[in-house]
């Protein structure tokens, strides 16, 4: 036990602590969609205090004409705190805030970044992570996640020691004209009225609903759409117990909820701060991204007549490259991240850009996911078509066959990890089961081919024990069965 000093003072004893009990700073990193940590852990006011200190050093040297940022926060507990933190911090700096009022999604910072010409956006947000979470997203001033070298850059300015810069109060910033509150959120809902057909989607005679998760998207789809079916669209900083992330094991009450309405046409869903997309069709099944991305570029090219690359990632299913090919677009393969996606979108002619999370950016808009626009795309198409999701999805089954995804995560120990990594990339596997391994595929983690289209994929969790495991077969069925063999064989 270390020694004390103790100084008996006016309001009672003091305890000095040694100074051999000293804990060096929380060294912050980002990982590939910003920095996140538990609340009041590691994601305290200190914390975010640094990182905005990091972020105004950047711009500052970056962009020393424009010293200027958007800030908005998310739905999460204490966002506003953290979001008034970091725009205090900046103004000590000499940088602008256009702060947005109250909740907003990421898109909407990321627009507000692109309509406000800000050097940056930043939004306090944990996207789809469980409650106890909140995070700092860096966005670029094109509308999108910023690049890896930017976040380094950042990282790099991160003080290693408390911010002791004098602050002044949010009223004080609001007089001296350094922080004007902006309306984010209408100026969102603007943009959606002036490139959708709102008037075709709500006379088309289709019913459609729209789950927020407790999200930030709930107050935008509220004034869009006030007459739908609108679950989970309550503020509710918890998120009632459950991670926002819009995949179907977390979305039970609303497919079944779509099941036995038998009026429900297609179900919306949108991620904690929005920018991902769920989808269920009229029979309230789960309709994942790789066919959303199949359904967008099928909407885009054949309706619309709009061209440009198809750009999807490692995980993703391999029907996307036969329709793109099909209709004579160019198509590229990057590894898993939107940021990858998104590099491409800045500086190419971009049709569709999505990933298998349900992270998906389209032609027309900024380079960034977002849900609502997917979602409000797809609804669009339907309405103009006058057709069902799945007569939708039949036609693209008509050029490219049907095709069924599987994905397992292989909770394990690291050292069963790092074992399986070794045996792959020494290519020790010519086999899994009664699966024979024709080509392998190294862009980001192992993707084994079999022949007439089926393949598995084995790729490392980068921050935990984890092996997530991804399928791609004719059927459901025979796609669990690949994800089941290698399985048995990996870990054997």
């Amino acid at each position: 036990m270390q020694c004390r000093s103790v100084h008996h003072g006016y309001f009672g004893i003091v305890f000095i602590p040694s100074t051999t009990n000293y804990k060096p700073m929380y060294v912050i990193k980002f990982g590939t969609d910003g920095w996140r940590g538990i609340i009041a852990d590691e994601f305290t006011v200190e914390n975010v205090k640094r990182v905005a200190q990091g972020t105004a050093e950047y711009i500052k040297k970056e962009f020393p004409t424009n010293l200027s940022v958007v800030i908005g926060h998310d739905c999460r507990f204490a966002g506003e705190l953290f979001a008034e933190t970091t725009a205090r911090i900046m103004c000590a700096n000499g940088i602008k805030v256009k702060m947005g009022k109250g909740f907003v999604s990421t898109p909407m910072v990321s627009l507000g970044a692109v309509k406000y010409g800000a050097a940056l956006g930043v939004i306090i947000t944990a996207s789809h992570n469980p409650p106890a979470y909140s995070g700092f997203k860096l966005k670029a001033h094109y509308g999108g996640p910023s690049s890896p070298a930017v976040i380094d850059a950042v990282e790099q300015a991160i003080p290693g020691t408390p911010v002791s810069l004098p602050l002044s109060s949010m009223q004080e910033l609001i007089d001296k004209g350094m922080i004007e509150y902006v309306d984010l959120e209408t100026m969102y809902v603007n943009e959606v009225e002036s490139k959708f057909d709102l008037k075709l989607i709500k006379s088309s005679g289709m019913e459609f609903a729209y789950d927020a998760m407790y999200g930030a998207g709930q107050n935008v789809m509220r004034r869009l759409f006030p007459e739908i079916t609108l679950l989970h669209c309550d503020h509710n900083p918890g998120f009632d117990g459950q991670a926002p992330e819009p995949i179907h094991k977390n979305l039970a009450e609303f497919s079944e909820l779509i099941r036995i309405s038998e009026e429900i046409d297609c179900g919306l869903v949108t991620d904690g701060d929005a920018d991902r997309i769920g989808l269920y069709n009229k029979a309230g099944k789960f309709v994942d991204s790789h066919h959303i991305i199949l359904l967008l570029v099928h909407y885009l090219h054949k309706y619309k007549g709009m061209n440009g690359k198809v750009i999807t990632t490692f995980s993703a299913t391999s029907k996307i490259t036969q329709l793109a090919q099909a209709y004579g677009l160019p198509i590229e393969i990057t590894k898993i991240g939107f940021k990858y996606i998104c590099e491409k979108m800045v500086t190419e002619n971009v049709l569709v850009g999505g990933e298998e999370s349900g992270g998906i950016a389209i032609k027309g808009f900024i380079p960034e996911r977002d849900g609502i626009w997917i979602g409000l795309t797809l609804w669009e198409f339907m309405a103009k078509t006058g057709k069902s999701l799945d007569e939708l999805i039949q036609e693209v089954y008509d050029v490219v066959g049907s095709f069924s995804m599987g994905r397992i995560d292989l909770h394990i120990t690291e050292e069963i990890k790092q074992r399986v990594l070794a045996d792959c990339k020494s290519g020790k596997y010519s086999t899994f089961g009664n699966y024979t391994i024709e080509k392998v595929e190294d862009l980001d983690g192992f993707k084994f081919h079999l022949g007439n289209g089926e393949w598995v994929m084995i790729r490392a969790s980068g921050t935990e024990p984890v092996l997530r495991v991804y399928s791609e077969s004719n059927t459901e069925e025979n796609a669990n069965k690949i994800l089941q063999a290698c399985k048995e064989t990996i870990l054997a």
